[in-house]
């Protein structure tokens, strides 16, 4: 299995702060996600982290055994 890892209001838009998911291309894990988790985790301001790194191109992503994607939500300071 896969890990997703939601942080911040992402964790509260997925019920959870993780998600165990099956391995595959990201396009097909989020189409088995609720609708709303999925359309919040495609947001143009999420920064995503495959195994604790930063990622540009998250849509090429294809999660393998044991991977971890942490979506990191737009954060906003003063």
């Amino acid at each position: 299995m896969a890990r997703l890892v939601f942080l911040g209001k992402l964790a509260d838009v997925a019920g959870a702060a993780e998600r165990a998911v099956k391995p595959g291309a990201l396009a097909d894990i989020l189409a088995r996600l609720p609708a709303a988790l999925a359309v919040a985790l495609l947001d143009e301001r999420v920064r995503v982290a495959l195994n604790g790194e930063l990622i540009a191109h998250p849509e090429a992503v294809i999660l393998a055994d044991g991977d971890e994607l942490a979506f990191l939500p737009p954060v906003s300071g003063g």
